[in-house]
């Protein structure tokens, strides 16, 4: 306690004798700073191991009545704080998270703050307005400038027509990373976040976000020089029903402004997670701790779990004495599927309602909704239902409360593809009133997650990925190389439906795009381990349960996975190339690797355990001809040590899945 007051007053003086256009503000571990300048501009940059890692970068408001916050600015008020505690995070990747940082609140205006935290891995800072009188926002200045030229990773708004920024304001956060050097990317295309970059020093710093909702998403944009820029959809004028089977809301005209504040509040966090270790980059929790407190005082109702899906597999069964699509018998299937695995969830997907209305209690006849939610309350499984997005929103509390008395588990809301204010203010407004009627979320079509899982933990998962869906129809997509960027980028704002459990796989020559009988890209081990490397509360049983109960032992296994943790570690990684992540749940472990279509030898070291313990374990590994035959596997059944080290071979495209119990 003595030391950690000397360093609290160490800090304060240090940061008091600062003069007033700069204060520099250190992580705990002294690796990390910001300097934050007003000369007269404010701006900042950040260091690593005293080299620049962001070069001075400007960051401004500037409202709609002419007034620019953050141009001729002075800086007063400094503020040093430091924190070091322990969240909650009893839905997620750990059962609590370490919050351990220093920060500096700086007064730049009469009515205008800004609050900078220094992590160990990150740097965050947010505008904070004090004022009580209603204003809007024409545009938020936001720069990152790097020293030099960057290796960059970026994804891309997936669109034909990127001559304007307009029509890709509109459309699914899904793509794969395009990579280069940060010269090459086309200024003319938006990228949304995260977004990764490597210096020249080989220093890693992602983009993120976090706590906009009620504010539009930040998208990125190459700027001039070394130099990327925010960009924000501006505030819908006029909407108009359509997209998606009439299922969505088009802007077709939008304000000159991006933002409506209506009083005191905070304004989004802008994040640079900044680790010279790819591990660590996957390994960060910046983006749940700077989410709000949960604003639910019981959650002990929320249940996450696994879940049987209808939609990738396209309904299918085999040897069953019914028509199999969308019905009730079909669903009673899924139901007795999911019961004897100990599967908690089966989803109706889209195509229970009747098509094309936009209205969820026009259900088509062949569904008995009823009895479906009946029955599975018989067999100990929750219903969960697909909505469009303007189904849902238009009608959002009665629907809640309709479905809620019917026995209904949550939704899964789909097709929001925006993320101007309007839109972020329903993702907030949904949380809020699925937690009311005990209903859990899962935001399909949807933008990253910015910490709304720990604000509402009934908000089980986010879309905002290119996800195994994409094997259904695309033919040039390399998911695979995909698959071993997920962690280390997307995955850093938060939870991801991927929906992973191919029981068909393929390898590079061998795959092909099928809707009625889809195949994943890598091998049956990779998809093994993805219910260890990804981060999904609620997580798919994405196939047939035909093809399941053909694969008793990998069925066995990816139903036993838990989806929330006591612990995760990252063990090793590189982005682009492999992962290897462990997790804990009670006394059992279980840890998962993936490479890419690189063929890897891994050593994992298993020094995590418990000394002392024996571990009874059980190792999927990929099967010596899976290069070939991507479904071939070995499955090892033996004993293990704290003290003992795995040599295991990834076939290209592999992956590895292990149980200690």
């Amino acid at each position: 306690m003595k030391h950690f007051l000397l360093s609290l007053l160490a800090f304060a003086l240090s940061s008091a004798t600062l003069s007033a256009k700069d204060v520099t503000l250190s992580s705990p571990d002294g690796r990390l700073s910001a300097t934050i300048s007003a000369s007269p501009n404010l701006s900042y940059s950040v260091s690593y191991d005293d080299h620049e890692v962001i070069a001075p970068s400007q960051i401004s408001l500037t409202l709609a009545d002419g007034k620019t916050v953050g141009r001729d600015c002075s800086l007063s008020a400094s503020k040093p704080q430091s924190v070091d505690g322990q969240v909650p995070s009893p839905l997620y990747r750990s059962a609590t998270m370490t919050d351990r940082y220093n920060a500096v609140t700086v007064k730049i205006a009469p009515n205008w703050k800004v609050e900078f935290r220094a992590y160990d891995d990150a740097i965050a800072y947010r505008f904070v307005s004090l004022s009580k009188k209603p204003f809007e926002i024409k545009d938020e200045q936001v720069q990152f400038n790097f020293p030099s030229d960057v290796w960059a990773a970026a994804p891309y708004v997936n669109i034909k027509n990127f001559e304007s920024f307009e029509p890709q304001f509109g459309k699914s956060f899904e793509n794969t990373y395009t990579t280069g050097q940060l010269s090459t990317l086309d200024a003319r295309r938006l990228i949304f976040l995260p977004m990764a970059v490597k210096t020249a020093d080989s220093i890693n710093v992602l983009i993120s976000e976090a706590d906009f909702y009620g504010y539009p998403g930040m998208y990125l944009n190459k700027a001039e020089g070394n130099s990327l820029r925010g960009v924000f959809a501006p505030y819908p004028k006029s909407l108009k029903q359509g997209g998606h089977n009439n299922l969505q809301m088009r802007v077709t005209d939008r304000e000159d402004f991006i933002a409506k504040i209506d009083g005191p509040r905070n304004l989004p966090w802008r994040i640079a997670v900044v680790t010279p270790e790819d591990a660590r980059l996957a390994a960060t929790n910046v983006n749940y701790l700077l989410g709000q407190p949960s604003k639910l005082e019981d959650i002990s109702w929320i249940k996450p779990g696994k879940v049987a899906w209808d939609w990738w597999s396209d309904f299918t069964f085999e040897g069953v004495d019914f028509r199999a699509g969308i019905n009730t018998a079909t669903y009673k299937a899924y139901i007795d599927f999911a019961s004897r695995n100990g599967v908690e969830y089966v989803i109706l997907d889209e195509g229970w309602a009747v098509n094309k209305k936009a209205d969820l209690f026009q259900v088509v006849p062949e569904i008995d909704l009823q009895e479906i939610v009946d029955y599975g309350k018989s067999k100990n499984v929750g219903i969960i239902l697909w909505a469009g997005y303007w189904a849902f929103d238009r009608d959002l509390e009665k629907v809640c409360k309709h479905f809620a008395d019917m026995g209904v588990k949550g939704f899964k809301v789909d097709f929001m593809d925006r993320d101007d204010q309007q839109m972020t203010e329903f993702f907030d407004r949904a949380a809020q009133t699925c937690a009311r009627y005990g209903l859990v979320l899962d935001f399909h079509g949807a933008f990253k997650p910015g910490g709304l899982n720990r604000t509402y933990p009934n908000v089980l998962n986010h879309e905002g990925v290119f996800g195994l869906e994409q094997m259904k129809w695309s033919k040039s997509a390399d998911q695979v190389e995909y698959d071993v960027m997920i962690p280390f980028i997307r995955q850093v704002a938060g939870p991801l439906d991927y929906t992973q459990g191919a029981m068909r796989n393929a390898n590079k020559k061998n795959y092909f795009p099928c809707n009625s009988e889809p195949m994943s890209q890598g091998t049956r081990c990779r998809q093994l381990a993805m219910y260890m490397v990804f981060d999904s509360p609620l997580t798919m049983l994405c196939d047939s349960p035909s093809n399941y109960d053909r694969e008793e032992e990998c069925t066995e296994f990816i139903a036993g996975v838990p989806t929330v943790w006591d612990e995760t570690v990252v063990l090793d990684g590189k982005m682009g190339d492999y992962i290897v992540t462990a997790r804990c749940k009670g006394d059992t472990w279980y840890v998962g690797g993936m490479t890419d279509w690189t063929p890897r030898d891994l050593t994992v070291d298993l020094s995590f355990l418990q000394p002392g313990r024996t571990y009874q374990a059980q190792l999927f590994t990929d099967g010596v001809n899976a290069d070939r035959l991507a479904r071939d596997y070995k499955r090892t059944d033996r004993q293990l040590t704290s003290a003992d080290r795995l040599t295991l071979h990834l076939a290209p495209g592999g992956g590895f899945a292990l149980r200690l119990r």
